[in-house]
């Protein structure tokens, strides 16, 4: 029986070249990297030249790239860093004025946005100055801002943090799965930590206006500094709202840059881009260049960077990742994803053009099938490897089940979702019925994808479909 395998947004082999590369970190340069003497030191030049590699891919410096477990880990980073940090910050401007009386602590940065969430303000003594209450006053509530068809190590990530008091706001989408700017421009304000909206989306893989949405936060920033609460000046003010982007479905196909991009924080996975599964990346722009006693002059950026760190770590230990994200770095799979990288950088273009060219004749191989099948989403802006399909009058979960019989893989959605059989909550998010995202299927191609493979598919697909004519 025929395998064909559509559903590489899910996950990718592990290509041969990458194998290769990993093999000697099993088992020969096997040395903790942490480690003084020689294996350390082999383990750890391979992960130093590891991380020169990719960050050379994004026109970074190699102390903004770090490493994770997973993609999801380096998300959760992402926001719940951004969030502690920023209340942290505000902890240290008020313990560095020395404003309060004792009456006046709260037990912990957790307990003071708690109150906040609650319609409350951090109490002082009687007797407190004006300077002591405009502090208390102005005692920010963290704001995060994410779209409503983010994947759900963001969305999830954002309903925790809503338990804790975080704002979050939802931006909605478009029939096309584009984000809304002018609901971005409205819901800034001083108290928005960060901005998180993936570059591409992984079932639909609608691309988002990334740059646009830098600028629109750029320009806030450029026209609110002013206006920032008084004891702002203790905290990284020309920093916030920060960006971030979840670059895991488009750094195959797209322009990652950061610098190009205008993002301060993007996250990144090996097996999206036949990498090893369990090892992702988090840049952060800058963060380590901070002289802890006041602001200094990044060379790559125009702004002020941060006087304290704008991200802090959320798995504490031994300190690796430059204090981030403790843990024993995982030599092997570092050096696969290095090499992974370098292996999509030198082909992303020709790759393009043909997994383009496969996907535009797939799609019309469905319109002759049926006329009333459709493609949920643009197919202008969308990555070039992605169909997701509706077949009206069937349903999906039916037809997957069919398709695999027939040695044919495709996704109801989201990999991580599928097992459990959930209704596209992102077809949802962008209006369609229920019936139109219990009936869609999504097809992403690859490397391996041949004309052969979307024929068989087709010839398939026509024996089964209750549209067919």
């Amino acid at each position: 029986m025929k395998r064909i395998y559509f559903d590489y947004a899910a996950s990718t082999p592990v290509d041969p070249a990458v194998t290769a590369a990993m093999r000697p970190y099993f088992s020969k340069i096997f040395g903790n990297p942490s480690a003084l003497h020689r294996f350390g030191q082999e383990a750890s030049a391979a992960v130093f030249k590891a991380r020169l590699g990719i960050a050379k891919s994004l026109g970074a410096d190699y102390r903004e790239i770090i490493f994770t477990g997973s993609a999801t880990e380096a998300n959760n980073l992402a926001l719940r860093g951004a969030v502690k940090s920023f209340v942290y910050s505000q902890a240290t401007a008020f313990r560095n004025q020395n404003i309060f009386a004792p009456a006046a602590k709260i037990s912990s940065p957790s307990a003071r946005w708690s109150r906040l969430s609650s319609g409350t303000k951090p109490s002082v003594s009687a007797g407190c100055s004006s300077k002591q209450s405009a502090f208390v006053q102005n005692f920010l509530q963290p704001k995060i801002i994410v779209s409503t068809i983010e994947h759900e190590s963001i969305l999830e990530t954002c309903r925790d943090l809503e338990k804790d008091g975080i704002e979050v706001v939802y931006i909605p989408v478009s029939k096309d799965g584009i984000v809304d700017l002018k609901k971005i421009k409205t819901a800034l304000d001083e108290r928005t930590v960060l901005v998180s909206i993936m570059h591409a989306n992984n079932e639909i893989g609608a691309i988002q206006p990334i740059s646009a949405i830098a600028e629109v936060i750029s320009n806030w920033k450029l026209v609110n500094r002013k206006k920032i609460p008084i004891f702002s000046c203790q905290l990284p003010v020309t920093s916030y709202p920060l960006f971030h982007t979840d670059a895991a479905q488009s750094f195959q196909y797209l322009d990652c840059r950061p610098e190009n991009l205008g993002v301060d924080l993007m996250t990144l996975s090996a097996h999206k881009i036949y990498g090893p599964k369990g090892i992702g990346v988090l840049y952060a722009r800058n963060w380590q260049m901070v002289n802890s006693d006041s602001g200094i002059k990044s060379q790559r950026t125009n702004y002020q960077l941060p006087i304290t760190n704008y991200i802090s770590p959320i798995i504490t230990g031994s300190g690796q990742e430059f204090g981030l994200r403790s843990g024993t770095d995982n030599v092997p799979y570092i050096v696969g994803f290095a090499k992974a990288v370098e292996l999509i950088s030198n082909s992303r273009e020709l790759e393009n053009k043909r997994v383009g060219k496969l996907r535009d004749y797939f799609w019309r191989g469905f319109k002759k099938i049926n006329s009333k099948i459709a493609v949920n989403g643009s197919m202008k802006e969308r990555l070039p490897n992605n169909l997701n399909i509706y077949f009206p009058g069937n349903r999906a979960q039916e037809l997957l089940i069919k398709l695999d019989l027939a040695g044919i893989a495709a996704s109801l959605g989201a990999a991580c979702s599928s097992r459990v059989s959930k209704t596209s909550y992102v077809l949802r998010a962008m209006g369609f019925s229920l019936d139109r995202a219990s009936s869609s299927l999504r097809f992403s191609l690859g490397r391996q994808t041949a004309k052969r493979d979307i024929d068989y598919t087709i010839a398939t697909l026509i024996k089964f479909l209750k549209i067919r004519r």
